[in-house]
Protein backbone atom coordinates (compact mmCIF):
# COMPACT_ATOMS: atom_id res chain seq x y z
CA UNK A 1 0.00 0.00 0.00
CA UNK A 2 1.46 3.11 -0.88
CA UNK A 3 0.27 6.63 1.18
CA UNK A 4 2.11 9.28 0.91
CA UNK A 5 3.35 11.49 3.96
CA UNK A 6 1.27 14.48 2.23
CA UNK A 7 -1.57 11.94 2.24
CA UNK A 8 -1.40 11.19 5.92
CA UNK A 9 -1.01 14.93 6.71
CA UNK A 10 -4.07 15.67 5.16
CA UNK A 11 -6.46 12.72 6.46
CA UNK A 12 -5.25 13.66 10.14
CA UNK A 13 -6.66 17.12 9.71
CA UNK A 14 -9.88 15.94 7.75
CA UNK A 15 -10.10 12.76 10.15
CA UNK A 16 -10.45 10.67 6.88
CA UNK A 17 -7.68 8.14 7.37
CA UNK A 18 -9.37 5.26 9.42
CA UNK A 19 -10.83 4.12 5.41
CA UNK A 20 -7.46 3.42 4.37
CA UNK A 21 -6.35 -0.34 5.25
CA UNK A 22 -3.12 0.17 6.42
CA UNK A 23 -5.06 2.76 9.38
CA UNK A 24 -7.79 0.90 10.29
CA UNK A 25 -8.17 -0.44 13.87
CA UNK A 26 -6.78 -3.93 14.08
CA UNK A 27 -10.10 -4.81 15.79
CA UNK A 28 -12.15 -4.05 13.01
CA UNK A 29 -13.54 -7.29 12.17
CA UNK A 30 -13.92 -8.43 15.82
CA UNK A 31 -14.67 -5.34 18.17
CA UNK A 32 -14.29 -6.34 21.14
CA UNK A 33 -16.90 -5.86 24.49
CA UNK A 34 -17.45 -2.24 23.93
CA UNK A 35 -16.17 0.70 26.55
CA UNK A 36 -12.60 1.63 28.02
CA UNK A 37 -10.98 -1.83 29.34
CA UNK A 38 -9.77 -0.03 32.52
CA UNK A 39 -6.57 -2.21 33.82
CA UNK A 40 -4.75 -3.03 36.86
CA UNK A 41 -1.22 -3.28 36.81
CA UNK A 42 0.00 -6.29 38.41
CA UNK A 43 3.60 -7.12 39.93
CA UNK A 44 5.30 -9.56 37.69
CA UNK A 45 5.28 -11.92 40.79
CA UNK A 46 1.28 -11.39 41.62
CA UNK A 47 -0.64 -13.93 44.00
CA UNK A 48 -3.94 -14.69 44.39
CA UNK A 49 -4.26 -11.71 46.77
CA UNK A 50 -3.42 -9.18 44.06
CA UNK A 51 -6.06 -10.98 42.05
CA UNK A 52 -8.93 -10.22 44.61
CA UNK A 53 -7.51 -7.18 44.72
CA UNK A 54 -8.06 -6.41 41.32
CA UNK A 55 -11.56 -7.69 41.42
CA UNK A 56 -12.38 -5.64 44.81
CA UNK A 57 -11.08 -2.59 42.64
CA UNK A 58 -14.16 -3.49 39.92
CA UNK A 59 -11.77 -4.17 37.07
CA UNK A 60 -11.91 -6.02 34.64
CA UNK A 61 -8.43 -6.16 33.46
CA UNK A 62 -5.11 -6.47 34.42
CA UNK A 63 -1.70 -6.47 32.90
CA UNK A 64 0.78 -8.12 33.84
CA UNK A 65 5.37 -7.11 32.82
CA UNK A 66 7.43 -10.30 32.39
CA UNK A 67 11.15 -10.41 32.00
CA UNK A 68 10.70 -12.57 29.55
CA UNK A 69 9.36 -16.15 28.73
CA UNK A 70 7.87 -18.11 26.12
CA UNK A 71 4.13 -19.31 25.57
CA UNK A 72 3.98 -21.42 28.19
CA UNK A 73 5.05 -18.93 30.22
CA UNK A 74 2.20 -16.11 28.68
CA UNK A 75 -0.09 -19.18 28.51
CA UNK A 76 0.04 -19.77 32.04
CA UNK A 77 -0.21 -16.54 32.94
CA UNK A 78 -3.41 -16.25 31.41
CA UNK A 79 -4.94 -19.10 32.73
CA UNK A 80 -4.44 -17.71 36.21
CA UNK A 81 -6.05 -14.53 35.13
CA UNK A 82 -8.85 -16.09 33.47
CA UNK A 83 -9.72 -18.50 36.82
CA UNK A 84 -10.40 -15.63 38.95
CA UNK A 85 -12.78 -14.24 36.36
CA UNK A 86 -10.51 -11.36 35.30
CA UNK A 87 -9.28 -11.11 31.54
CA UNK A 88 -5.47 -10.48 30.41
CA UNK A 89 -4.88 -6.56 29.05
CA UNK A 90 -1.35 -6.95 27.55
CA UNK A 91 1.85 -8.95 28.60
CA UNK A 92 5.15 -7.18 28.98
CA UNK A 93 8.19 -8.40 28.03
CA UNK A 94 11.48 -6.30 29.33
CA UNK A 95 13.83 -7.81 27.81
CA UNK A 96 12.48 -6.93 24.44
CA UNK A 97 10.19 -3.54 25.43
CA UNK A 98 13.19 -0.98 25.01
CA UNK A 99 15.94 -2.22 23.26
CA UNK A 100 19.09 -0.02 22.61
CA UNK A 101 20.30 -2.34 20.48
CA UNK A 102 17.77 -1.80 18.00
CA UNK A 103 17.57 1.82 18.45
CA UNK A 104 21.52 2.75 18.06
CA UNK A 105 22.33 -0.39 15.54
CA UNK A 106 24.60 -1.62 18.35
CA UNK A 107 26.04 -5.13 18.52
CA UNK A 108 23.34 -7.91 19.52
CA UNK A 109 20.65 -6.05 17.07
CA UNK A 110 19.54 -8.86 14.90
CA UNK A 111 19.39 -11.37 17.90
CA UNK A 112 17.17 -8.92 19.89
CA UNK A 113 15.02 -8.56 16.61
CA UNK A 114 14.88 -12.41 16.58
CA UNK A 115 13.48 -12.32 19.57
CA UNK A 116 10.66 -9.68 19.73
CA UNK A 117 9.32 -11.88 16.66
CA UNK A 118 9.16 -14.97 18.88
CA UNK A 119 7.54 -13.02 21.71
CA UNK A 120 4.91 -11.66 19.14
CA UNK A 121 4.67 -14.97 17.81
CA UNK A 122 4.01 -16.72 21.51
CA UNK A 123 1.45 -13.84 22.67
CA UNK A 124 -1.03 -14.54 19.18
CA UNK A 125 -0.23 -18.08 20.36
CA UNK A 126 -1.46 -17.62 23.68
CA UNK A 127 -4.62 -15.41 22.50
CA UNK A 128 -2.82 -11.92 23.87
CA UNK A 129 -4.10 -9.25 21.50
CA UNK A 130 -1.65 -6.35 22.81
CA UNK A 131 1.41 -5.39 23.51
CA UNK A 132 3.28 -2.18 24.26
CA UNK A 133 6.91 -1.30 22.70
CA UNK A 134 8.96 1.53 23.95
CA UNK A 135 11.97 2.89 21.22
CA UNK A 136 14.65 4.95 23.41
CA UNK A 137 17.97 4.67 23.15
CA UNK A 138 19.00 5.00 26.89
CA UNK A 139 16.36 4.24 28.90
CA UNK A 140 14.02 6.39 31.12
CA UNK A 141 15.58 9.14 32.43
CA UNK A 142 15.32 10.33 36.43
CA UNK A 143 16.50 12.50 38.89
CA UNK A 144 16.31 11.28 42.31
CA UNK A 145 13.06 10.73 44.07
CA UNK A 146 10.82 13.54 44.89
CA UNK A 147 7.87 14.20 46.65
CA UNK A 148 4.13 15.31 45.57
CA UNK A 149 0.99 16.16 47.67
CA UNK A 150 1.24 15.28 51.11
CA UNK A 151 4.96 14.23 50.90
CA UNK A 152 4.26 11.01 48.69
CA UNK A 153 7.60 9.63 47.51
CA UNK A 154 6.99 10.04 43.38
CA UNK A 155 9.88 9.90 40.04
CA UNK A 156 11.38 13.57 39.85
CA UNK A 157 13.27 14.97 36.51
CA UNK A 158 15.53 17.27 36.18
CA UNK A 159 17.60 17.94 33.59
CA UNK A 160 20.64 19.13 35.10
CA UNK A 161 21.01 16.08 37.27
CA UNK A 162 18.89 13.41 35.62
CA UNK A 163 20.15 9.61 34.16
CA UNK A 164 18.99 7.41 32.14
CA UNK A 165 17.69 3.89 33.31
CA UNK A 166 16.40 0.84 32.21
CA UNK A 167 16.60 -3.33 33.18
CA UNK A 168 19.07 -2.61 35.78
CA UNK A 169 21.55 -0.20 33.28
CA UNK A 170 22.34 3.22 33.88
CA UNK A 171 22.78 5.62 31.08
CA UNK A 172 25.42 8.66 32.45
CA UNK A 173 25.45 11.82 30.67
CA UNK A 174 27.05 13.47 28.10
CA UNK A 175 27.04 10.36 25.82
CA UNK A 176 25.17 7.62 26.94
CA UNK A 177 27.29 5.56 24.32
CA UNK A 178 30.30 7.47 23.68
CA UNK A 179 29.12 9.48 20.48
CA UNK A 180 26.32 11.70 19.40
CA UNK A 181 23.70 9.97 17.19
CA UNK A 182 22.23 11.43 14.26
CA UNK A 183 18.38 12.22 13.86
CA UNK A 184 18.98 10.08 10.26
CA UNK A 185 20.37 7.54 12.10
CA UNK A 186 18.05 7.03 14.71
CA UNK A 187 15.20 6.82 11.61
CA UNK A 188 16.85 4.50 9.68
CA UNK A 189 16.77 2.10 12.49
CA UNK A 190 13.59 2.47 13.44
CA UNK A 191 12.48 1.86 9.60
CA UNK A 192 14.78 -1.45 9.91
CA UNK A 193 13.14 -2.88 13.00
CA UNK A 194 9.24 -2.10 12.02
CA UNK A 195 9.55 -3.03 8.65
CA UNK A 196 10.45 -6.56 9.42
CA UNK A 197 8.29 -6.91 13.06
CA UNK A 198 4.87 -5.43 11.77
CA UNK A 199 4.20 -8.55 9.34
CA UNK A 200 4.92 -10.82 12.03
CA UNK A 201 2.57 -9.01 13.96
CA UNK A 202 -0.18 -8.85 11.27
CA UNK A 203 0.44 -12.61 11.24
CA UNK A 204 -0.05 -13.41 14.76
CA UNK A 205 -2.79 -10.82 15.21
CA UNK A 206 -1.03 -8.68 17.67
CA UNK A 207 -1.22 -5.17 18.10
CA UNK A 208 2.02 -2.72 18.98
CA UNK A 209 1.45 0.03 20.56
CA UNK A 210 4.37 2.32 20.63
CA UNK A 211 4.96 4.34 24.06
CA UNK A 212 6.35 8.19 23.45
CA UNK A 213 9.98 8.80 24.63
CA UNK A 214 10.06 9.72 28.81
CA UNK A 215 11.00 12.19 28.84
CA UNK A 216 10.77 13.59 25.38
CA UNK A 217 12.86 16.67 25.41
CA UNK A 218 15.20 17.26 21.97
CA UNK A 219 18.34 15.24 23.30
CA UNK A 220 19.40 13.07 26.10
CA UNK A 221 23.09 11.86 26.82
CA UNK A 222 23.60 11.89 22.96
CA UNK A 223 20.76 10.46 21.86
CA UNK A 224 18.14 12.39 19.54
CA UNK A 225 14.19 11.67 20.54
CA UNK A 226 13.08 12.94 17.28
CA UNK A 227 10.78 9.83 16.90
CA UNK A 228 8.77 9.44 19.47
CA UNK A 229 8.96 12.43 21.34
CA UNK A 230 6.56 14.97 19.53
CA UNK A 231 3.25 14.64 17.29
CA UNK A 232 5.12 15.03 13.63
CA UNK A 233 7.52 11.85 14.17
CA UNK A 234 4.69 9.92 15.38
CA UNK A 235 2.55 10.42 12.23
CA UNK A 236 6.22 10.20 9.91
CA UNK A 237 6.44 6.60 12.26
CA UNK A 238 3.05 5.61 11.56
CA UNK A 239 3.13 6.24 7.80
CA UNK A 240 6.84 4.18 7.54
CA UNK A 241 5.08 0.82 9.59
CA UNK A 242 2.24 1.08 6.98
CA UNK A 243 0.37 -1.39 9.34
CA UNK A 244 -2.73 -2.08 10.91
CA UNK A 245 -1.35 -3.29 13.57
CA UNK A 246 0.92 -0.98 14.70
CA UNK A 247 -0.51 2.12 17.01
CA UNK A 248 -0.09 3.98 19.67
CA UNK A 249 0.32 3.47 23.02
CA UNK A 250 -0.82 7.18 24.98
CA UNK A 251 1.31 7.86 27.63
CA UNK A 252 -0.65 10.78 29.27
CA UNK A 253 2.53 11.92 31.60
CA UNK A 254 4.89 11.55 29.14
CA UNK A 255 3.12 13.47 26.78
CA UNK A 256 2.10 16.65 29.22
CA UNK A 257 6.37 16.32 30.36
CA UNK A 258 7.12 17.55 26.65
CA UNK A 259 4.51 20.19 27.04
CA UNK A 260 3.95 22.81 23.53
CA UNK A 261 7.01 21.33 22.03
CA UNK A 262 4.89 18.41 21.09
CA UNK A 263 3.19 19.91 18.73
CA UNK A 264 -0.35 18.95 20.19
CA UNK A 265 -1.61 18.61 23.68
CA UNK A 266 -2.67 15.31 24.97
CA UNK A 267 -6.66 16.05 24.35
CA UNK A 268 -5.93 17.47 21.36
CA UNK A 269 -3.33 14.26 20.48
CA UNK A 270 -6.07 11.65 22.14
CA UNK A 271 -8.90 13.39 18.85
CA UNK A 272 -5.61 13.20 16.56
CA UNK A 273 -4.78 9.32 16.86
CA UNK A 274 -8.58 8.42 18.13
CA UNK A 275 -10.17 9.63 14.83
CA UNK A 276 -7.42 7.26 12.83
CA UNK A 277 -8.41 3.96 14.97
CA UNK A 278 -4.76 4.63 15.86
CA UNK A 279 -5.13 4.29 19.70
CA UNK A 280 -4.76 1.61 21.49
CA UNK A 281 -3.65 2.22 25.28
CA UNK A 282 -3.69 4.99 27.85
CA UNK A 283 -1.73 5.99 30.67
CA UNK A 284 -4.17 7.48 32.30
CA UNK A 285 -1.37 10.09 34.83
CA UNK A 286 -0.05 13.66 35.84
CA UNK A 287 2.57 15.37 36.22
CA UNK A 288 3.07 18.89 38.32
CA UNK A 289 5.02 21.12 34.73
CA UNK A 290 6.86 20.02 31.37
CA UNK A 291 10.05 20.04 31.24
CA UNK A 292 13.16 21.10 31.90
CA UNK A 293 11.59 19.75 35.28
CA UNK A 294 8.81 17.77 37.13
CA UNK A 295 7.35 15.50 39.15
CA UNK A 296 5.01 12.65 38.75
CA UNK A 297 1.91 13.64 40.96
CA UNK A 298 -1.55 12.08 41.68
CA UNK A 299 -3.93 11.70 38.54
CA UNK A 300 -5.92 15.06 40.07
CA UNK A 301 -2.69 17.13 41.14
CA UNK A 302 -1.08 17.60 38.05
CA UNK A 303 -1.21 20.69 35.43
CA UNK A 304 -3.34 18.58 33.36
CA UNK A 305 -7.32 18.52 34.33
CA UNK A 306 -7.86 14.77 33.85
CA UNK A 307 -11.63 15.10 33.45
CA UNK A 308 -10.61 17.27 29.79
CA UNK A 309 -8.60 14.12 29.10
CA UNK A 310 -11.42 11.10 30.42
CA UNK A 311 -13.77 13.71 28.12
CA UNK A 312 -11.95 13.27 24.70
CA UNK A 313 -11.47 9.46 24.97
CA UNK A 314 -15.32 9.02 25.55
CA UNK A 315 -15.99 11.64 22.67
CA UNK A 316 -13.56 9.11 20.31
CA UNK A 317 -14.93 6.35 21.67
CA UNK A 318 -11.94 4.81 22.82
CA UNK A 319 -12.02 1.48 23.34
CA UNK A 320 -8.81 0.25 24.24
CA UNK A 321 -7.01 -0.59 27.34
CA UNK A 322 -6.68 2.53 30.06
CA UNK A 323 -4.12 1.82 32.98
CA UNK A 324 -3.06 4.09 36.12
CA UNK A 325 0.79 4.18 35.81
CA UNK A 326 3.55 5.30 38.03
CA UNK A 327 1.55 6.20 41.05
CA UNK A 328 3.45 7.94 43.59
CA UNK A 329 3.42 5.71 47.15
CA UNK A 330 1.15 6.68 49.94
CA UNK A 331 1.24 5.60 53.02
CA UNK A 332 -0.51 2.01 54.05
CA UNK A 333 1.55 -0.32 51.44
CA UNK A 334 2.04 -0.17 47.66
CA UNK A 335 -2.13 -1.00 47.04
CA UNK A 336 -3.64 2.00 48.52
CA UNK A 337 -2.22 4.71 45.56
CA UNK A 338 -3.27 1.93 43.44
CA UNK A 339 -6.92 2.28 44.75
CA UNK A 340 -6.86 5.75 45.24
CA UNK A 341 -6.46 6.32 41.39
CA UNK A 342 -8.11 3.30 39.59
CA UNK A 343 -11.09 4.53 42.24
CA UNK A 344 -10.27 8.13 40.46
CA UNK A 345 -10.17 6.94 37.32
CA UNK A 346 -13.83 4.93 37.13
CA UNK A 347 -15.41 7.99 38.49
CA UNK A 348 -14.09 10.50 35.83
CA UNK A 349 -15.03 7.28 33.33
CA UNK A 350 -18.61 7.38 34.74
CA UNK A 351 -18.77 10.95 34.10
CA UNK A 352 -17.67 11.52 31.06
CA UNK A 353 -20.17 8.76 29.91
CA UNK A 354 -22.74 10.87 31.18
CA UNK A 355 -22.14 13.94 29.99
CA UNK A 356 -20.91 16.07 32.43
Amino acid sequence: MDFSRRDFARAVLGGALAAHPAFRPAWAQERPAPGIKISLQLPADFTEEDLVFAKQLGVGYVSVPTRGGTYDTFAGIKQRVEAARLKIANIGNSNVHNMPEVTLNLPGRDEKIAAYKQYLRDLGKAGIGYTTYAHMGNGIWSSEPGTTRGGATARSFNQETAKGHWDGKVFEPPLTHGRKYTKEELWENYSFFIKQVAPVAEEANVRIGIHPDDPPVPELGGVPRSIFGNFDGYVKALEIANSKNVGVCLCCGTWMEGGPAMGKDVVEVIRAFGKLGKLWKIHFRNVTSPVPQFVETFVDDGYTDMKKVMRALVEVDFQGILIADHVPQMVGGRKVGWAYSIGYIKALYDMAREGR
